[in-house]
Protein backbone atom coordinates (compact mmCIF):
# COMPACT_ATOMS: atom_id res chain seq x y z
CA UNK A 1 0.00 0.00 0.00
CA UNK A 2 1.18 3.47 -0.80
CA UNK A 3 1.86 6.29 2.27
CA UNK A 4 0.76 9.26 0.65
CA UNK A 5 3.80 12.17 1.26
CA UNK A 6 3.72 15.02 4.02
CA UNK A 7 2.51 17.88 2.25
CA UNK A 8 4.04 21.39 4.01
CA UNK A 9 3.70 24.37 2.74
CA UNK A 10 5.92 26.99 5.43
CA UNK A 11 9.54 27.09 6.18
CA UNK A 12 8.53 26.35 9.60
CA UNK A 13 6.70 23.19 8.39
CA UNK A 14 9.31 22.11 6.25
CA UNK A 15 11.81 22.19 8.82
CA UNK A 16 9.76 19.93 11.36
CA UNK A 17 9.20 17.57 8.76
CA UNK A 18 12.88 17.23 7.58
CA UNK A 19 13.89 16.74 11.49
CA UNK A 20 11.56 13.35 10.61
CA UNK A 21 13.30 12.32 7.66
CA UNK A 22 16.95 10.96 9.24
CA UNK A 23 19.44 9.81 6.67
CA UNK A 24 20.70 11.09 3.46
CA UNK A 25 18.36 13.21 1.62
CA UNK A 26 17.34 13.66 -1.99
CA UNK A 27 15.94 16.65 -3.41
CA UNK A 28 13.56 17.12 -6.76
CA UNK A 29 12.74 20.25 -7.68
CA UNK A 30 9.60 20.70 -9.77
CA UNK A 31 7.02 23.46 -10.93
CA UNK A 32 4.68 21.05 -10.65
CA UNK A 33 1.82 19.50 -13.17
CA UNK A 34 4.27 16.47 -12.90
CA UNK A 35 4.52 14.00 -15.62
CA UNK A 36 6.19 10.32 -15.98
CA UNK A 37 9.71 12.60 -16.49
CA UNK A 38 9.41 14.34 -13.43
CA UNK A 39 8.43 11.08 -11.23
CA UNK A 40 11.65 9.32 -13.10
CA UNK A 41 13.25 11.65 -10.81
CA UNK A 42 12.02 10.68 -7.64
CA UNK A 43 12.60 7.21 -8.40
CA UNK A 44 17.10 8.26 -9.33
CA UNK A 45 16.61 9.94 -6.36
CA UNK A 46 15.30 6.78 -4.07
CA UNK A 47 18.59 4.65 -5.70
CA UNK A 48 20.99 7.68 -3.80
CA UNK A 49 18.84 8.26 -0.55
CA UNK A 50 17.01 7.09 2.07
CA UNK A 51 14.24 9.93 1.56
CA UNK A 52 13.31 12.02 -1.33
CA UNK A 53 11.86 15.22 -0.89
CA UNK A 54 10.05 17.04 -4.05
CA UNK A 55 9.34 20.90 -4.07
CA UNK A 56 6.29 22.13 -6.45
CA UNK A 57 6.65 25.71 -6.91
CA UNK A 58 6.24 27.74 -10.31
CA UNK A 59 8.88 30.30 -9.31
CA UNK A 60 8.53 33.83 -10.72
CA UNK A 61 11.88 35.23 -10.77
CA UNK A 62 12.89 32.35 -14.07
CA UNK A 63 10.07 33.45 -15.99
CA UNK A 64 10.29 37.49 -18.07
CA UNK A 65 7.17 39.40 -18.65
CA UNK A 66 5.34 38.39 -20.79
CA UNK A 67 5.90 34.79 -20.43
CA UNK A 68 3.52 32.16 -19.19
CA UNK A 69 3.96 32.35 -15.17
CA UNK A 70 0.36 33.18 -14.75
CA UNK A 71 -1.24 30.51 -17.12
CA UNK A 72 1.64 27.42 -16.07
CA UNK A 73 -0.52 24.96 -14.87
CA UNK A 74 -1.03 24.41 -11.15
CA UNK A 75 -2.21 20.84 -9.95
CA UNK A 76 -1.13 20.18 -6.46
CA UNK A 77 -3.67 17.58 -5.47
CA UNK A 78 -2.75 15.39 -8.80
CA UNK A 79 0.78 15.97 -8.27
CA UNK A 80 0.54 14.42 -4.57
CA UNK A 81 -1.40 11.87 -6.06
CA UNK A 82 1.55 11.28 -8.88
CA UNK A 83 3.88 11.20 -5.69
CA UNK A 84 2.33 8.97 -3.87
CA UNK A 85 2.34 6.55 -6.38
CA UNK A 86 6.82 7.57 -6.90
CA UNK A 87 6.78 7.06 -3.13
CA UNK A 88 8.17 10.43 -2.32
CA UNK A 89 8.48 11.03 1.66
CA UNK A 90 7.87 15.33 1.49
CA UNK A 91 6.15 17.85 -0.45
CA UNK A 92 6.92 21.35 0.24
CA UNK A 93 5.02 23.84 -1.88
CA UNK A 94 5.37 26.49 -0.86
CA UNK A 95 3.71 30.56 -1.72
CA UNK A 96 5.71 33.19 -3.41
CA UNK A 97 5.91 34.97 -0.37
CA UNK A 98 6.96 31.99 1.71
CA UNK A 99 10.22 31.27 -0.54
CA UNK A 100 10.65 35.17 -0.81
CA UNK A 101 9.60 36.81 2.51
CA UNK A 102 11.15 39.82 1.76
CA UNK A 103 10.02 40.46 -1.06
CA UNK A 104 12.84 41.00 -4.43
CA UNK A 105 15.63 39.53 -3.55
CA UNK A 106 18.42 41.85 -3.12
CA UNK A 107 21.59 39.83 -3.40
CA UNK A 108 21.35 37.50 -6.76
CA UNK A 109 23.49 35.11 -8.56
CA UNK A 110 25.52 35.65 -11.75
CA UNK A 111 25.02 32.05 -13.43
CA UNK A 112 28.03 32.35 -15.71
CA UNK A 113 28.45 32.44 -19.13
CA UNK A 114 27.04 29.29 -19.76
CA UNK A 115 23.87 30.90 -19.15
CA UNK A 116 24.21 33.31 -21.96
CA UNK A 117 24.15 31.16 -25.04
CA UNK A 118 20.79 29.05 -26.35
CA UNK A 119 18.53 29.19 -23.51
CA UNK A 120 20.19 32.07 -22.47
CA UNK A 121 19.89 34.21 -25.06
CA UNK A 122 16.34 33.92 -26.10
CA UNK A 123 15.70 34.43 -22.34
CA UNK A 124 18.00 36.44 -20.61
CA UNK A 125 17.19 36.29 -17.12
CA UNK A 126 15.74 33.05 -17.01
CA UNK A 127 19.22 31.34 -15.56
CA UNK A 128 19.79 33.71 -13.03
CA UNK A 129 16.03 32.99 -11.59
CA UNK A 130 16.82 29.52 -11.58
CA UNK A 131 19.95 29.67 -10.15
CA UNK A 132 18.46 31.70 -6.99
CA UNK A 133 15.61 29.43 -6.40
CA UNK A 134 18.16 26.75 -6.56
CA UNK A 135 20.18 27.99 -4.04
CA UNK A 136 17.75 28.92 -1.36
CA UNK A 137 15.59 25.84 -1.55
CA UNK A 138 18.78 24.01 -1.20
CA UNK A 139 19.98 25.91 1.90
CA UNK A 140 16.17 25.17 3.50
CA UNK A 141 16.30 21.71 2.54
CA UNK A 142 20.02 21.36 3.05
CA UNK A 143 20.01 17.89 0.38
CA UNK A 144 22.66 15.50 0.05
CA UNK A 145 21.70 14.72 -3.52
CA UNK A 146 19.38 16.81 -6.33
CA UNK A 147 18.71 15.18 -9.42
CA UNK A 148 17.77 17.26 -12.10
CA UNK A 149 16.65 16.19 -15.69
CA UNK A 150 18.43 16.36 -18.64
CA UNK A 151 15.66 17.57 -20.66
CA UNK A 152 16.56 20.69 -19.26
CA UNK A 153 20.39 19.83 -20.26
CA UNK A 154 21.68 23.89 -19.89
CA UNK A 155 20.02 24.01 -16.71
CA UNK A 156 21.90 20.91 -15.63
CA UNK A 157 25.29 22.17 -16.69
CA UNK A 158 24.46 25.87 -14.66
CA UNK A 159 23.32 24.02 -11.71
CA UNK A 160 26.37 21.89 -11.98
CA UNK A 161 28.57 24.52 -12.09
CA UNK A 162 26.98 26.42 -9.76
CA UNK A 163 27.37 24.09 -6.79
CA UNK A 164 31.25 23.10 -8.28
CA UNK A 165 32.48 27.23 -7.56
CA UNK A 166 30.09 27.94 -4.61
CA UNK A 167 31.47 24.62 -2.74
CA UNK A 168 27.73 23.28 -2.09
CA UNK A 169 28.80 20.14 -1.33
CA UNK A 170 26.16 18.73 -2.90
CA UNK A 171 26.03 15.72 -5.39
CA UNK A 172 24.18 16.86 -8.69
CA UNK A 173 23.14 13.96 -10.88
CA UNK A 174 21.31 14.46 -14.36
CA UNK A 175 18.53 11.91 -15.02
CA UNK A 176 17.22 10.82 -18.65
CA UNK A 177 15.17 12.34 -20.93
CA UNK A 178 11.17 10.61 -20.95
CA UNK A 179 9.79 10.56 -24.09
CA UNK A 180 6.49 9.41 -24.93
CA UNK A 181 5.63 6.26 -27.22
CA UNK A 182 5.99 8.72 -30.37
CA UNK A 183 8.99 10.34 -29.22
CA UNK A 184 7.82 13.50 -27.85
CA UNK A 185 9.66 14.24 -25.08
CA UNK A 186 7.60 14.55 -21.95
CA UNK A 187 6.92 18.46 -20.61
CA UNK A 188 4.61 20.10 -18.70
CA UNK A 189 4.13 22.90 -21.84
CA UNK A 190 2.92 19.90 -23.94
CA UNK A 191 -0.62 20.36 -22.32
CA UNK A 192 -0.30 23.27 -24.04
CA UNK A 193 -0.32 21.74 -27.31
CA UNK A 194 -4.04 21.51 -29.31
CA UNK A 195 -3.76 17.05 -30.83
CA UNK A 196 -2.70 18.95 -33.92
CA UNK A 197 0.27 20.82 -33.02
CA UNK A 198 1.46 17.73 -30.59
CA UNK A 199 1.58 15.82 -34.08
CA UNK A 200 3.61 18.76 -35.19
CA UNK A 201 5.88 18.55 -32.10
CA UNK A 202 7.02 15.34 -33.24
CA UNK A 203 9.41 17.19 -35.43
CA UNK A 204 12.13 17.94 -32.67
CA UNK A 205 12.44 14.51 -32.56
CA UNK A 206 12.76 13.60 -35.30
CA UNK A 207 15.47 16.51 -35.79
CA UNK A 208 17.67 14.77 -32.91
CA UNK A 209 17.60 11.47 -34.28
CA UNK A 210 18.74 12.46 -38.19
CA UNK A 211 21.72 14.17 -36.20
CA UNK A 212 22.06 10.94 -34.32
CA UNK A 213 22.08 8.93 -37.54
CA UNK A 214 24.42 11.79 -39.05
CA UNK A 215 27.15 11.62 -36.16
CA UNK A 216 26.75 7.64 -36.03
CA UNK A 217 27.44 7.80 -39.96
CA UNK A 218 30.67 9.53 -38.80
CA UNK A 219 29.38 13.16 -39.73
CA UNK A 220 31.05 16.04 -39.10
CA UNK A 221 29.29 18.93 -36.51
CA UNK A 222 28.52 21.12 -39.88
CA UNK A 223 26.64 18.26 -41.38
CA UNK A 224 24.90 17.23 -38.04
CA UNK A 225 23.39 20.26 -37.36
CA UNK A 226 22.16 20.66 -40.59
CA UNK A 227 20.39 17.37 -40.95
CA UNK A 228 18.89 18.69 -37.66
CA UNK A 229 17.86 21.79 -39.23
CA UNK A 230 16.55 20.18 -42.85
CA UNK A 231 14.18 17.58 -41.00
CA UNK A 232 12.58 20.98 -38.82
CA UNK A 233 11.88 23.35 -41.80
CA UNK A 234 10.03 20.17 -43.33
CA UNK A 235 7.48 21.30 -40.44
CA UNK A 236 6.20 24.36 -41.28
CA UNK A 237 4.37 24.98 -37.94
CA UNK A 238 7.80 25.12 -36.90
CA UNK A 239 9.06 28.42 -35.79
CA UNK A 240 12.52 27.40 -34.97
CA UNK A 241 14.86 29.32 -32.12
CA UNK A 242 18.29 27.67 -32.77
CA UNK A 243 19.93 24.44 -33.07
CA UNK A 244 22.92 23.91 -32.32
CA UNK A 245 25.97 21.07 -31.15
CA UNK A 246 27.75 22.62 -28.32
CA UNK A 247 29.91 21.30 -25.36
CA UNK A 248 28.07 19.22 -22.53
CA UNK A 249 29.59 21.75 -19.52
CA UNK A 250 30.26 25.42 -21.28
CA UNK A 251 27.29 24.82 -23.95
CA UNK A 252 29.77 26.19 -26.49
CA UNK A 253 30.03 24.99 -29.91
CA UNK A 254 32.05 21.60 -30.52
CA UNK A 255 33.43 20.02 -33.33
CA UNK A 256 34.70 16.60 -31.92
CA UNK A 257 33.95 14.43 -28.58
CA UNK A 258 31.22 14.38 -26.24
CA UNK A 259 28.55 16.63 -27.39
CA UNK A 260 24.68 17.93 -27.08
CA UNK A 261 22.43 18.71 -30.15
CA UNK A 262 20.19 21.17 -28.42
CA UNK A 263 17.06 22.53 -30.08
CA UNK A 264 14.38 24.90 -29.56
CA UNK A 265 11.00 25.91 -31.79
CA UNK A 266 7.93 26.93 -31.00
CA UNK A 267 5.05 24.78 -32.11
CA UNK A 268 1.97 27.62 -32.31
CA UNK A 269 2.38 29.35 -29.27
CA UNK A 270 4.19 26.76 -26.94
CA UNK A 271 7.58 26.99 -26.88
CA UNK A 272 9.08 23.69 -26.63
CA UNK A 273 13.06 22.26 -25.90
CA UNK A 274 14.83 18.89 -26.68
CA UNK A 275 18.17 17.88 -27.02
CA UNK A 276 19.84 14.65 -27.13
CA UNK A 277 23.86 13.17 -26.30
CA UNK A 278 26.19 12.24 -29.11
CA UNK A 279 29.37 11.59 -30.33
CA UNK A 280 30.96 14.15 -33.12
CA UNK A 281 33.76 12.03 -34.74
CA UNK A 282 34.70 14.44 -37.51
CA UNK A 283 35.56 12.61 -41.02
Amino acid sequence: MNHSPSVVHTRTALREALNDLPGKRGLVMTMGALHEGHLSLVTEARKHCDHVVVTVFVNPTQFAPGEDFDAYPRTLDADVAALTRAHADLVFAPSVEDVYPHGDAQVTINPGPTAQVLEGATRPTHFAGVCLVVHKVFNLIRPDVAVFGQKDAQQLAIIRQMVRDLDMGIEIVGAPIVRAEDGLALSSRNAYLSATERTQALVLSRALQAGQRAASSGKNAETIVRSAREVLASEPAADVDYVALVDPTTFLPVSRGEAVLALAAKIGTTRLIDNTVLEVNDD
